[in-house]
């Protein structure tokens, strides 16, 4: 029926245009939209890109469910939604205005909670609801969190974690996040990261990255000669749905980053980027495929996953401007980086049991760094000072963090506990218990 009703009005104004002078026609065949309909459209738009992002939350839960073992699984579900939850109370106590309020092309905002509109009210000169401006931020930063979760799963204790987490989504985050989006030093001096490969995505790697190196790697996975034992996943299915769902959100993580659509030229360029995001995914899954063939002679399905997720997190700097070609080309890098660096990772020693480092952090820096190649605005000695100011700042900030909560309260579960898993030791509710360690049921 509401397509019906939208086509009729169509004709109607068509109508209406045949019947005015050619100059008339001319200046009504680009109306300007009033102020309310653009108010409308542009807070639909976030609202819309924000419950998107949010199902995100739902796929790392189930791509992390399925890559961890089967007596870790109910504790990676605990993680994510207490994550979630965590990100959306500490980005309102500071984290927006740390991020938005006062920066004026510093370094940091204003500490204190967020004011939104008042009931029934108006914000017509910001363009958009703030509530659902503060919504649809406080979503990315739950992603931010659940990059870290993935990485140093099975042998991390609940409660640090979760510490780490306020700290993450309540201040470093969104300190970081203030140079660019909030109008910071790195805006004024033209860093261009369209919907945040490296503000969100290499800024998450880098703080799993250094929760990987203090925490350790899990028992039994590298051998005393450096032979590296898998440790396979529980729930190839379950993987793979959180892989498709992550997918899904991503188009509300970059489409919604234009930031308005009260105008036929934002709606457009909303559709092209919901197809280079689609593509640049696709061509991320098909080099991953080719080269696990060619080089292990066998297709590797958590390569192929990850290589979608490679695809979508370097097109994400930049998912408006590049022609399809261009698309495919940097979603198809993401996905070699993807099979090359999980082998480097593991002669390094670094335990990433998910694969986030190559998906959120390398491939979040090449879909940075290449920006300019499609975006004439950008340069690559600018991307290069903001990707190497992000890591610094993300890496350093984390590490300190992470080396405070291992020296206090300790950040790592017993070998005991941990060979018994952490569902059990830590949470007492197995997933599987039929299956697992638990009582037999008939």
């Amino acid at each position: 029926m509401k397509k019906l009703v939208a086509k009729s009005a169509a004709a109607l104004a068509v109508l209406s245009l045949s019947a005015l002078p050619v100059f008339a026609q001319d200046a009504a065949e680009t109306p300007a939209v009033s102020p309310e309909v653009a108010y409308i459209f542009n807070t639909l738009l976030f609202l819309i890109g924000g419950f998107l992002v949010m199902w995100m939350a739902a796929g790392f839960a189930m791509l992390e469910a399925g890559l961890v073992r089967s007596k870790n699984v109910s504790m990676q579900c605990l993680k994510n939604i207490s994550l979630y939850s965590i990100a959306g109370v500490m980005f309102w106590i500071t984290g927006y205005n740390l991020m938005y309020t006062g920066v004026d092309g510093g370094f940091i905002g204003s500490f204190g909670p967020y004011s939104f509109d008042p009931v029934g009210g108006d914000a017509l000169d910001t363009g958009y609801s703030t509530a659902s401006d503060w919504f649809f931020q406080m979503v990315f930063v739950a992603a931010t969190a659940s990059i870290v979760s993935g990485t140093v799963a099975e042998r991390v204790k609940l409660w640090p974690f979760l510490i780490f987490t306020a700290v993450l989504t309540g201040i470093i985050y969104p300190i970081s996040g203030s140079w660019q989006w909030g109008a910071g030093w790195l805006s004024e001096m033209g860093f261009s990261d369209f919907a945040g490969s490296t503000i969100v995505h290499s800024v998450g790697g880098w703080a799993a990255l250094a929760g990987a190196i203090i925490l350790g790697a899990r028992k039994g996975k590298y051998g005393a000669d450096g032979t590296v034992h898998p440790l396979p996943g529980s729930s190839m299915p379950l993987a793979t749905l959180g892989t498709f769902i992550l997918w899904l959100g991503w188009f509300g993580f970059n489409g919604a980053s234009q930031l308005a659509m009260g105008s036929i030229g934002d709606v457009t360029d909303i559709s092209r980027i919901f197809a280079n995001t689609n593509m640049a995914a696709a061509s991320g899954v098909i080099v991953a495929v080719i080269l696990t063939q060619v080089l292990y002679k066998k297709v590797d399905v958590t390569m192929a996953l990850n290589g979608a997720l490679a695809g979508l997190v370097s097109i994400t700097a930049e998912p408006l401007a590049p022609s399809m070609w261009a698309t495919l080309f940097i979603g198809g890098v993401g996905g070699a980086i993807v099979v090359f660096a999980v082998p480097l990772l593991d002669k390094l020693k670094i335990d990433d049991v998910v694969g986030a480092i190559p998906v959120h952090l390398l491939a979040g820096i090449w879909g940075t760094l290449i920006v300019p190649l499609s975006n004439g605005d950008a340069s690559y000695g600018t991307q290069i000072i903001g990707i190497v100011s992000y890591g610094v700042f993300a890496f350093v900030a984390s590490g300190i963090v992470w080396f405070i909560l291992k020296s206090t309260m300790g950040i790592r579960v017993s070998d005991e506990e941990e060979a018994l898993g952490l569902d059990k030791v830590e949470i007492g509710v197995e997933a599987y218990p039929e299956f697992g360690t638990g009582s037999q049921r008939l």
